[in-house]
């Protein structure tokens, strides 16, 4: 597939698509797009960064074009399931931004906010609704909502839903739907219990992968640092000397130390602002906004942002821990190098996190570069004899020290 003009669309849809500046499929849509378009059930292999979204959007809203400004109250034609409030609310942006020439109306509900507007929202009708489990069963609880109308049911980001705990809330929701509709699951990775899951929700799928799976978007320059535990909040102050790192994404293992860097960083003047899970929904969507907008240019987040956070220009994405599991290294880089861009991802590694690094090496079957020539370079964890195994592949790599007034520091450059 080669075109949009060539996908068999509705011409609204065709002209939202020409409004955004689209015009070639990505791959995960190419080859979505014309078996959806049939009506076929779907196991959709992507990472982050790959347009999914669209994928299973665009020929969902062709198919309800036929209803266009016909809706009932609590009944929605359409369920897409996600996993967190700030993936609910992007994927819910791209239905109205797709489906902006057509009347059909999308609808958005989670946790964390008034369960009022969103009841007020489903009684006077919407076509696609976009949902979180939780808040989902408390409306079906109350009786505000019903699925028995629902006609296509998309499970986004099943991976993260399994980890996360929602499987049991997951197997109520889709008992309430009708037995006869159209399935779609998503998933980054095919763990067996997401193979289990997609064997009981679809009925003779079409199966299509946008990239092998566990592997890092190919355009992110990826680089690791050894550096002692209490030295990293000093090095990433170095790093953010240099005005290439644009807008900064920083990933934490814990809402602590999140809370902790951004602090750090913003008495370096450094304008910045954390996103976890005890942030409050109204406070996590100001700083997603403010990161979005450029009135920040770092934002410090667990792993609650590694997955739906789609915010465009990430010029950098620092791992200041490494993760526990090597998928949500994959998940945290694909932030950056979207949509064709080029970017970075730079990883501090202690002396606690060597096997970390091991297993991401394993997973992303490619060596890390090493970065020596920094201010903390840490050569005992470098030459731990586990990581000396790296293979002929290690690079050292250097980099330019540059002047700045008032302060040295040290900048990783540009990506490669």
């Amino acid at each position: 597939m080669t075109s949009f003009a060539g996908l068999d669309l509705a011409q609204p849809i065709l002209r939202a698509i020409a409004d955004e500046g689209y015009t070639t499929p990505t791959p995960i849509q190419g080859k979505s797009i014309p078996p959806l378009l049939e009506g076929r059930d779907l196991l959709g292999v992507a990472q982050t960064g790959t347009g999914k979204t669209a994928a299973f959007a665009l020929p969902l809203l062709h198919r309800l074009a036929d209803n266009d400004g016909k809706s009932h109250p609590r009944q929605p034609l359409a369920l897409i399931l996600a996993p967190t409030r700030e993936l609910a609310g992007q994927i819910g942006d791209s239905f109205r931004t797709y489906g902006r020439h057509l009347r059909l109306r999308t609808g958005v509900v989670f946790g964390g906010v008034s369960i009022r507007r969103q009841i007020q929202t489903l009684a006077r009708g919407v076509h696609v609704l976009v949902a979180t489990p939780g808040r989902l069963i408390d409306l079906m609880n109350r009786g505000d909502l019903r699925l028995d109308a629902v006609e296509v049911f998309i499970l986004d980001e099943a991976d993260r839903m399994l980890d996360m705990g929602f499987i049991r809330d997951v197997k109520k929701i889709t008992a309430a739907l009708p037995k006869r509709r159209q399935t779609l699951l998503f998933s980054a990775t095919m763990p067996k219990s997401v193979q289990g899951l997609a064997a009981d929700l679809l009925s003779n799928p079409v199966r299509v992968e946008a990239a092998p799976a566990s592997t890092t978007v190919e355009k992110v320059d990826q680089m690791v640092l050894f550096v002692p535990k209490d030295k990293k909040r000093a090095l990433l102050g170095e790093l953010l000397n240099d005005k290439d790192m644009a807008r900064v994404l920083i990933f934490t293992r814990t809402k602590h130390g999140a809370n902790r860097v951004a602090r750090h960083l913003h008495d370096l003047g450094i304008h910045s602002d954390a996103i976890h899970g005890n942030k409050a929904q109204n406070a996590r969507q100001r700083a997603l906004d403010s990161f979005r907008s450029g009135r920040i240019r770092a934002l410090v987040a667990t792993d609650i942002a590694a997955r739906g956070i789609d915010v465009e220009g990430v010029t950098h994405v620092i791992n200041f821990d490494l993760p526990n599991d090597p998928e949500s290294y994959v998940h945290r880089i694909g932030r950056t190098a979207r949509a064709g861009a080029a970017g970075i991802a730079i990883s501090f590694c202690d002396s606690g996190e060597r096997a970390h690094l091991r297993d991401i090496e394993k997973t992303i079957r490619q060596n890390v570069p090493v970065i020596e020539d920094h201010p903390y370079h840490a050569a005992e964890i470098a030459n731990d004899p586990g990581l000396a195994k790296r293979g002929p592949q290690r690079k050292k790599r250097q980099v330019q020290r540059r002047r700045r007034p008032r302060r040295s520091g040290w900048t990783p450059g540009k990506a490669a």
